[in-house]
């Protein structure tokens, strides 16, 4: 085995396995899942859907740590650092951790001179399920990282599928339709056992699924609903009900959805995984989850926001709207060049004075440039000003110069934007304005 000793040492090694950076298929992660004899004693949980994962993942964890679970997490991609992929008992893991089930992977994937190849996300993801595996959890949180059927987590059966809300996203991988894309997703889910479909309005192609697979379907809307007013909400579904619960302390109007799910998953595993209803209040109200519509005190207000396809920022843009009137509202904006950015652009654009386009840190990515090109494209506001930056530091010290502290700031797109602000921790605005 090479000299690796790092953590990032193993992650270059990684990079450079296999040609592709996507191949799907499970025959060769499978293979080496099976060489390395990983396998699950405790229930498992898994997530998919075009957005509302991660928040998804985020409450479940609060609530079953809350329920005194020993609880694990897996999810993708990450901000800053690799190692916030993979939460044990609520805490990151450490990179030592990883490092010996990077190792483990590693022998069984050259086993008897036999080798297979995986991709970085195979080879990852095999890692960080081992170490799972080995940390002797009550119940295992997995989000899949891209579509379902053929994402590497899906070499674990669940124990309960959610599906979150399903939009055009990775359209080249997973098909051209919510149809095709609510197909790919809808292999998570496994005979006889529960899956929880948080989307309004699904997919026809994961009902059939459902009903050809003969899984347990719980429809948003039919099996579990939730109603609320200003103050508080409550929840409904098979055989169980919570009223009065506080807010998730995620903001934005699509987290009761996600939570509704959630609430959902957790009354289907209730003989297995029982959890109080002070353990749901306890784990809404403290849930963490950054880059999530995040708002973070100052002056002039910044929002952060990892809304990277067209529904998602349809829902920041709804979240935006309902948080008052600032006099301007600057935008950093970075993506990868396969998105489809003009519906993004023209629906959030209304809201937007200034824009600051930025290069990202990883050729997938559009040039800060190529954005400002295609929001020209489209331009109806002569009055707006744009401009191109290398980074999203540099674009969001541009903001923060030109901004009055009354101003409000909203760096969204990519994971690679919001984590190129977040780099350094969380950033303290202080317009310039106030310096004096």
């Amino acid at each position: 085995m090479k000299n690796l000793q790092t953590l990032d040492d193993w992650l270059a090694y990684c990079e450079g396995l296999h040609p592709k950076s996507i191949d799907m298929g499970l025959e060769r992660v499978k293979a080496v899942a099976q060489r390395m004899g990983l396998a699950f004693a405790c229930p498992v949980i898994t997530v998919a859907g075009t957005n509302g994962k991660g928040s998804t993942c985020a409450m479940l964890e609060a609530i079953l740590l809350q329920s005194g679970y020993r609880t694990g997490v897996f999810t993708s991609p990450h901000l800053v650092h690799f190692e916030e992929r993979c939460r044990v008992r609520g805490d990151i893991v450490g990179a030592t951790d990883l490092i010996a089930s990077f190792a483990r992977v590693e022998r069984a994937r050259v086993e008897n001179d036999a080798e297979i190849t995986l991709t970085y996300f195979e080879f990852t993801t095999l890692a960080i399920l081992q170490l799972l595996a080995d940390a002797n959890l009550d119940v295992v949180i997995l989000e899949v990282g891209l579509g379902g059927r053929l994402d590497a987590v899906n070499i674990i059966d669940t124990d309960c599928a959610v599906i979150t809300s399903i939009d055009l996203d990775h359209m080249e991988f997973l098909g051209n339709d919510r149809e095709s894309i609510g197909r790919e997703k809808a292999g998570i889910m496994r005979a006889g056992k529960p899956v929880i479909v948080s989307d309004p309005v699904p997919p026809q192609s994961i009902i059939d699924h459902a009903a050809e697979l003969g899984a347990d379907l719980w429809r948003f809307g039919q099996d579990f609903n939730f109603s609320g007013d200003k103050q508080q909400w409550g929840w409904a579904g098979r055989g169980r009900r919570y009223a009065g619960l506080a807010y998730p302390a995620l903001r934005g109007a699509n987290q009761l959805v996600n939570a509704s799910g959630v609430l959902a998953a957790l009354t289907a595993l209730r003989d297995r995984l029982p959890v109080t209803a002070q353990s749901v209040r306890n784990g809404l109200s403290m849930v963490e989850l950054p880059g999530r519509f995040q708002i973070v005190p100052g002056q002039p207000t910044l929002v952060l926001d990892v809304a990277h396809n067209p529904h998602s920022v349809a829902a920041l843009t709804e979240n935006l709207d309902a948080m008052g009137f600032y006099p301007c509202t600057h935008a950093v904006f970075g993506a990868m060049a396969d998105k489809d950015v003009a519906p993004m652009l023209a629906r959030i654009g209304p809201l937007i004075d200034k824009w600051y386009f930025t290069d990202l840190p990883t050729p997938r990515a559009a040039s800060g440039e190529d954005l400002r090109a295609k929001w020209q494209a489209q331009q109806i506001r002569p009055e707006v000003i744009a401009n191109a930056y290398k980074s999203p530091e540099e674009a969001l010290q541009a903001a923060v110069k030109a901004a009055d502290p009354a101003d409000r700031i909203v760096v969204f797109g990519s994971f690679y934007t919001v984590g190129g602000i977040l780099k350094d921790g969380v950033p303290r605005l202080s317009a310039p304005h106030l310096a004096a």
